[in-house]
């Protein structure tokens, strides 16, 4: 039974997931937000909501390792696995000049959290800081996100605010729902079979959390809507930080696992730095470089299975 609700729940993450960024589109269209601007902040946040909900009810569950682990894990494969997989799809464009500002956050995000959790805990004072840059964030990139007059995405007239509005909620109270099952079944397993919390957060919630972000970042693939696919993964890795572990330490402050602070973080900052130097030196992922990307992945995960 406990397998069955971790199947549940991961399937409820990715329809919960499906339905609040659908309806998040159709709201941020309707105020004019450009695509790459809706993929930075609506959609990027919005697939986020799984980790952000996951963590919040493990810190407060009393198992704050999956809420670290989620969270770095979920970086981790979102550049590897999501990006991966949407570049073998189809080539993904990654222009330096748009995302500039965005891959520096995202870089000094990965960075500073590296810094804060070498002391083994992330506390409020730290969440109030990371929380905080989320809001300097937001702002500055809503500032900038004015609609070109060819964005394709805003061409066709946006569906009522008030379905928009519905979509969106009822893919919260989908999300609410998968990730308590979710969390509860996977923190069972973990101890059923002496697996630590670290490594199930790292590996079978953080990809169940992803999926969100996979599901998204593919489809935008395959519609030619690189900006989505790009924005999305770099908002959600900005969200995650700053908000997923912000929120969370605020509510209840995490103690740290000294295995995060080493290999973990430094394959998140690895991936960040990497997707920052291909943007600027490249301004695409080609097929062969997602499939790169998917062996590293594919590496890391065998590694976890076996430490």
């Amino acid at each position: 039974m406990t397998y069955l609700f971790l199947v549940i729940g991961f399937a409820g993450l990715f329809i919960g997931g499906e339905l609040l960024v659908r309806g998040a589109v159709g709201i941020a269209r309707k105020f004019g937000l450009s695509p790459l601007v809706i993929g930075l902040t609506v959609v990027g946040f919005g697939t986020s909501m799984p980790e952000l909900l996951v963590s919040v009810q493990a810190a407060l569950g009393g198992t704050p390792a999956i809420a670290m682990g989620n969270v770095v894990g979920s970086n981790i494969a979102n550049v590897l696995l999501i990006l991966g997989a949407a570049a073998v799809i189809a080539p993904v464009g990654i222009a330096f000049g748009p995302l500039r500002r965005d891959l520096a956050v995202m870089l000094a995000a990965t960075l500073a959290l590296w810094g804060m959790i070498l002391g083994g805990y992330l506390g409020r004072i730290e969440g109030l800081i990371l929380f905080g840059g989320l809001l300097a964030f937001l702002w500055a990139a809503l500032r900038s996100g004015t609609v070109e007059a060819n964005d394709k995405l805003l061409t066709l007239d946006p569906p009522p605010l008030w379905r928009s509005g519905l979509i969106a909620v009822a893919g919260l109270v989908g999300l609410l729902i998968s990730a308590r099952l979710l969390i509860d079944s996977a923190t069972e397993i973990a101890r059923a079979f002496g697996i630590s919390e670290a490594v199930i957060g790292l590996t079978i919630v953080a990809i169940g959390t992803s999926l969100p972000e996979l599901a998204t970042s593919v489809v935008a693939a395959m519609r030619r809507q690189a900006d989505i696919a790009v924005g999305n993964v770099v908002g959600s890795n900005i969200f995650n930080i700053l908000a997923i572990l912000g929120l969370t330490a605020l509510i209840a402050p995490i103690p740290v696992d000294a295995r995060f602070a080493g290999i973990d973080m430094a394959l998140a900052f690895a991936a960040a730095a990497g997707l920052a130097f291909a943007s600027w030196k490249w301004g695409r992922l080609g097929r062969p470089a997602g499939a790169a990307l998917l062996l590293v992945y594919g590496g890391y995960v065998a590694a976890m299975a076996v430490i």
